[in-house]
Order: C-alpha cells, then structure tokens, then sequence
C-alpha cells in the first residue's frame, strides 16, 4: 500500500520532491456503501491540484476525510514525510489544512474583520484587539491583491458571490494554511466573478501554498490547474499533469474510469 508503484501514473510531482500531503491506500465505508476504495493520491505545495468526478464519485468523502470529518477505515496519511492521524478539523486545522466549503461558512451579520476572525478573536486585556484583528485582515487580503472591497468593516452580505469567495480564501491564508482545499469555488459566479476568484486561485499556488480545488466546471480547471486527480466509483481513476490531458479524457475517465485517448499536443489541451 506504501509502495512507489501502487500510485496511479503521475500522482508523484515532478522533481521527487516529498510532497506536502500524501495518501496511501485509503478507504471509506458508511455501512454498506464503499465511498471510497484503496485512494492514492500526493498534493505538492506550490501547485493547483483539481479534484474531478461524477457525482457519487466520492469527492467530498475524500475531501471530508483531509479535513479530518470522516476517519478512513484503513489506508496511511503523511504530512511532510510524517504519518498522521486527523480525527478532527482542530487536527487538520493544527497542520496548516483549511476547507473554504461551497456554503462558504461565512456570517452575513458581520464585517469582513469579524468573519475573519470569528471564533479566533484576539484580545488584549481580556478586551477584542480591534486594531491588530484590522491590520492583520488588510495586509491578508493586500498581500492576495483583494483589492475590490470597499472597506474591511463591510458587511458579509453586501458582498458579491466573488468577494465572499476571496475573505473565505483570505480567512484560510490568515490562519497559516499551508493546504487549502475549495469545494466548487465557482459555483454560481458570473464571468468577471470566476475570472478573479481563479486568478486568486493561482496566486495561492504561486505564492508556495498547496491548493486543491473539487470542480465540476472543466473549463476553470484546465485554466488554473497543475494536475488533475480523476476519481470513479470511489477509486482513483488518474493523476496526470494538465499537459497530459484534454477535457475529453477527463470526461472519460470520469465517466469510465479509462480512456484511450491519446495525450494532446502541447498547447491543444
């Protein structure tokens, strides 16, 4: 199960390096139901790593179980070369693995300051810390070039579906995620929305941090991703660099789990 050659071809990143997070053999059931079936998979840092799948493919299990929701039945996990038992989010959340689910998880009540501080408040002499919560959520959302909100202390709900995504985002980076996982990140969004929350995407990768996106939209993933992960049925279908794959092969292996289509040329994919 640990073995080199158990991998799906391509899983390890190129270059050898030990990467940030690495599955071996993990399974999951719920009562008769085999969710998830013998997983490999690695997640470089620095890279954009797109999760696909039909649904009932098992993609949120997989995502619940890194998160530290779901306990898998068997199967090894490593983080940075260390295996790891995550029975908690506080587990994922104590490595440095933050999930911006779809819901987003954000309060519509409060500023942006507020969100992103909420259930981590800093206080000074047992009083909130207004002043470090504001700097530190500017130079955050600063440092990701979020530059469309009007002001920190602006209300979640005056936010667009893109802004709301990129204080979620920012949120994970605040609190030192060095893997942050998005669940359909453009689900919903208009053009110009997509458009910034994907170069955001990016940013994160550029910037060292490991990023794993689950994504029914085809388009979006062959825009910002490294590699793509294809499960089916519960197993792991491929992980292949974005070079190595068209929309159609993935539609296949998504669909069948195989495809015997040949790799694109560069630039055709």
């Amino acid at each position: 199960m640990t073995e080199a050659g158990a991998e799906p071809p391509a899983a390890t990143p190129s270059g050898g390096a030990e990467p940030l997070l690495r599955l071996r053999g993990v399974t999951k059931r719920f009562g008769p139901v085999q969710a998830l079936t013998d997983v490999d998979l690695d997640i470089p840092a620095g890279q954009v790593t797109a999760l696909a799948g039909d649904n009932g493919a098992g993609k949120s299990v997989l995502i619940k179980c890194i998160a530290g929701i779901h306990a898998p039945e068997s199967g090894q996990m490593s983080w940075e070369g260390k295996p790891v038992h995550l029975r908690t989010p506080r587990d994922a959340a104590d490595l440095g693995i933050e999930t911006v689910y779809q819901d987003l998880a954000l309060c519509d009540n409060l500023d942006i300051v507020q969100n992103m501080f909420l259930g981590r408040e800093r206080t000074r002499s047992r009083v909130l810390d207004e002043e470090s919560m504001e700097t530190a959520a500017r130079e955050t959302l600063s440092s990701l070039r979020v530059t469309t909100v009007r002001s920190i202390r602006q209300p979640v709900a005056s936010l667009s579906g893109g802004q709301r995504q990129s204080v979620a985002i920012a949120k994970a980076v605040l609190w030192d995620a060095k893997l942050v996982i998005m669940d359909e990140p453009t689900a919903a969004l208009g053009v110009t929305q997509t458009a910034m929350v994907l170069e955001l995407v990016r940013r994160l990768a550029d910037r060292g941090h490991a990023v794993m996106i689950v994504s029914h939209n085809l388009n979006d993933v062959f825009q910002v991703a490294d590699r793509i992960a294809v499960l089916y049925l519960g197993r792991m279908a491929a992980v292949r660099p974005i070079s190595e794959l068209d929309r159609q092969i993935v539609v296949d292996l998504m669909t069948s789990g195989e495809s015997t289509r040949s790799a694109p040329s560069a630039g055709t994919a």
